[in-house]
């Protein structure tokens, strides 16, 4: 480290009258006009995903006040994935967290940005592994929260380190907002085509499609009965097993790494981290099926029941796990299927009385699936397929830009390496 450098506790660094916190012990079961809280589960790689937010009565969230948001906070969690850290935006003031995140409230001398930069130099991490608490699971104190050593650069230099890593995290956080925005225009696209038959029902109504004149004349101009329910003529109806295969992945303990040549096994874990960072390494001899590729279709049968398209890595595929695969149809087309159903058979998991709640194969077959024409589903894939081949893309670049950043910055952190004064600066 630079000789210069000083190093404080994280207590030193946080705001007269706020301290560090953890959020509300029992939020109780999800009010529909409640109060919004960030769990664990919404907090991952530098983002808050605020999408599906629990949310607690106001009157459960009124006692939790140290803890309610203004925005510039830096987000702890604390149990489970032990760790990952976010800074609040301005956007979720009046929020609250879960008793699992820790409320830091920085100084803005300091900033919650750099402070976040600080915990993931390799001595901290290591340092609050020295500390978890493992008896259940994985616990961090807030004591040991307080007294993690913070490395404080001049402020000069501190803002020159937050520029360059802070460019690589904007450029991260641009893709992921592009690729959510592409999400959003894919799945919308896709309800109103294949599930409310926007197109079908503006030609039986005599109203324009909106569409190409090629494309338009694809599309019927009636419907009929169906098990879906009324359905565009001459289309078919057929359970979701039936467009695509769902791989069930292998108990990858009988497949132990040997040497060197291993792959990192996928589950649940690194599934929603979208990482295979921490994962148990295991023999890269298991069967070329059971190998999972940047661009497969994943898709967790138990716990939280998630579809993704994989794009962190080779791996090998565990049981809990499907890869989906078709030699018939597309992936946009049987990717959309299945998440069209995820929140069905999220009810049916949840409703099991087991820890982990699943789903099984008869549920596959009895979720309905609504298959075109041969033609249309050739004409929807010039609308579909570039979608889904920019969100991949994104998501490779900003895998290859994390792997930068986290590169270079325990270099920074360090003093390691010495970022240069910009042009202009005195």
């Amino acid at each position: 480290m630079a000789s210069e450098w000083t190093t404080m506790p994280l207590s030193d660094l946080v705001e007269d009258g706020r301290g560090i916190s953890y959020g509300i012990v029992q939020p109780g079961a999800d009010v529909p006009d409640g109060v919004p809280i960030i769990r664990v589960k919404d907090i991952r790689n530098g983002q808050i995903d605020s999408r599906n937010p629990l949310r607690v009565s106001p009157e459960i969230e009124a006692a939790y006040s140290r803890t309610r948001l203004k925005g510039g906070e830096l987000l702890l969690t604390l149990v489970g994935t032990v760790g990952e850290s976010a800074v609040a935006p301005a956007s979720l003031a009046e929020w609250n967290t879960a008793r699992a995140v820790a409320v830091i409230p920085v100084k803005n001398e300091v900033g919650a940005y750099w402070v976040r930069l600080a915990i993931q130099s390799p001595e901290i991490k290591a340092r609050i592994d020295s500390r978890l608490n493992t008896t259940v699971q994985a616990t961090l104190n807030l004591k040991d929260v307080a007294e993690l050593p913070i490395i404080l650069p001049p402020p000069t230099e501190r803002d020159r380190i937050i520029q360059n890593i802070g460019s690589i995290d904007d450029k991260i956080e641009l893709n992921r907002k592009m690729n959510e925005t592409l999400e959003a225009m894919a799945r919308a696209l896709f309800k109103s085509w294949f599930v409310d038959f926007d197109p079908v029902r503006a030609k039986a109504e005599d109203r324009p499609t909106g569409l190409p004149d090629s494309i338009a004349a694809l599309f019927p101009d009636s419907f009929e009965e169906s098990p879906f329910g009324l359905v565009p003529s001459g289309w078919k109806v057929t359970g979701l097993d039936s467009i695509a295969t769902f791989l069930n992945g292998l108990a990858l303990q009988k497949y132990p790494a040997t040497g060197a040549d291993s792959l990192p096994a996928i589950k649940i874990a690194q599934l929603r981290a979208g990482s295979t960072s921490n994962a148990d390494r295991v023999s890269s001899a298991i069967p070329a099926a059971y190998v999972v590729e940047d661009g497969d279709v994943l898709f967790s049968w138990s716990g939280s029941l998630e579809c993704v398209v994989w794009t962190s890595g080779k791996g090998a595929l565990n049981q809990h796990l499907f890869k989906v695969t078709s030699n018939q149809y597309p992936k946009w087309f049987y990717l959309r299927w299945v998440e069209y159903h995820l929140p069905d058979f999220r009810r049916v998991a949840a409703a099991k009385a087991t820890t982990m709640g699943h789903i099984q194969r008869q549920h596959l077959t009895q979720a309905l699936v609504v298959i075109p024409p041969p033609e249309i589903i050739e004409a929807a894939a010039c609308h579909f397929e570039p979608l889904l081949d920019a969100q991949i893309s994104a998501a490779l670049e900003n895998k290859n830009l994390a792997v930068m950043r986290d590169a270079l910055l325990p270099k920074l952190i360090s003093g390691e390496i010495r970022v240069d004064p910009m042009e202009g600066e005195g």
